[in-house]
């Protein structure tokens, strides 16, 4: 309920001028304009084509647009964050020898070279864990500002004024009436709809309740069974993935109980873009030595297709040439470097040089 709470006062209440400078309503202010400015734009399009204005189907569709805008926009980030998940994951036994070496040193000379061999590492390979974290952190302020945007609607609605942007005191009233089957609020939550009695608000979230943790886990799950390598599964990382595999659906059960049905079909939505999306680069973009790439190369091969050494695809001839070229500079290089010499005594030395 906490996070609920600090969401909730996001933004002020209506007419309230006092209170001191209320900082994260600052900061999500031009986030929530943005994402009025996005559901109005949706909700324009689908009245356009004939869609009800004051229809729940209308405003859900909205939010799914809602949806594809921010998830097409951090795309490029979400690639960057499977490659660097991926390093993270490739150089754990490196960071393992780090640890090891400097296992039981608690001087402060042996912590400073310790962070300086591990930014190293992470220097040399271009990753950290950060990076790996990017798009959760860009996408999370992102959803503070729709779950205060649709928190609000209630409390603007009742007051007879709109949001903080394009979302006027009409269209607010608008989304504060729409219902979907009826009599599902896109702004009710389970536990308003479990305090009323409201069965099929009760049985629309909880089944988009499992199916957004099923969706969460699978996806885990496509990156700790197919999209990594052997020497990955040994690292700590590893051991990490597969808690979170089980730990980080769990907290879509405190999201369904407490946010609104169009917070809970966004999540659920973005979901099934993460889900796809992690599909597509794993199938496309697979970690070297994983079974996912194994499988790659097996499909590139029986279309007569190859993986070349700058990870282009390429010809299975150009391929074969590259393997040929590339054994043959190996055997040059042998041949070329001078040959190793036995030691010998000097006494056999003396006896080779009088000969």
């Amino acid at each position: 309920m906490g996070l609920d709470l600090l969401l909730a006062s996001a933004t002020p209440a209506a007419g309230d001028t006092g209170g001191g400078f209320d900082l994260l309503g600052t900061i999500l202010w031009p986030l929530k304009w943005a994402v009025e400015l996005i559901l109005v734009a949706w909700h324009w399009l689908f009245t356009a084509v004939g869609l009800p204005a004051a229809s729940g189907i209308t405003w859900i569709l909205s939010i799914v647009g809602l949806v594809i805008v921010v998830r097409a926009s951090v795309f490029p980030l979400f690639v960057r964050q499977i490659k660097s998940q991926r390093k993270m994951m490739e150089i754990a036994p490196e960071m393992k020898k780090i640890q090891e070496k400097y296992r039981g040193k608690k001087d402060q000379l042996s912590r400073e070279a310790m962070s300086r061999e591990t930014m190293g590492l992470y220097k040399k390979h271009g990753t950290s864990p950060m990076s790996s974290c990017l798009p959760l952190l860009i996408q999370m302020p992102i959803f503070f500002a729709l779950f205060s945007v649709l928190n609000d609607v209630s409390k603007h609605a009742d007051a007879g004024i709109g949001g903080v942007g394009l979302l006027s005191a009409e269209l607010t009233k608008q989304f504060y009436d729409a219902t979907i089957f009826g009599s599902v609020s896109l702004h009710g939550t389970l536990g308003q709809a479990i305090e009323t009695q409201n069965t099929i608000a009760i049985v629309l979230l909880v089944i988009l309740v499992v199916l957004m943790i099923g969706s969460q886990f699978f996806t885990q799950l496509q990156i700790i069974s197919k999209n990594l390598s052997p020497e990955a599964k040994t690292g700590q990382a590893y051991q990490m993935q597969k808690i979170m595999l089980y730990v980080l659906p769990l907290g879509f059960i405190f999201s369904g109980v407490f946010f609104p049905l169009g917070v809970v079909v966004y999540w659920f939505i973005s979901n099934l873009w993460t889900m796809a999306q992690q599909f597509l680069v794993i199938r496309e973009m697979p970690t070297p030595g994983s079974e996912a790439a194994k499988a790659r190369e097996e499909r590139l091969a029986r279309k007569g297709k190859a993986i070349d050494s700058s990870g282009k695809v390429v010809p299975m001839a150009v391929y074969e040439a590259e393997q040929k070229r590339m054994l043959d500079e190996v055997e040059k290089a042998k041949q070329a470097a001078p040959k190793r010499e036995q030691p010998m005594s000097k006494k056999r030395a003396k006896k080779k040089g009088s000969n």
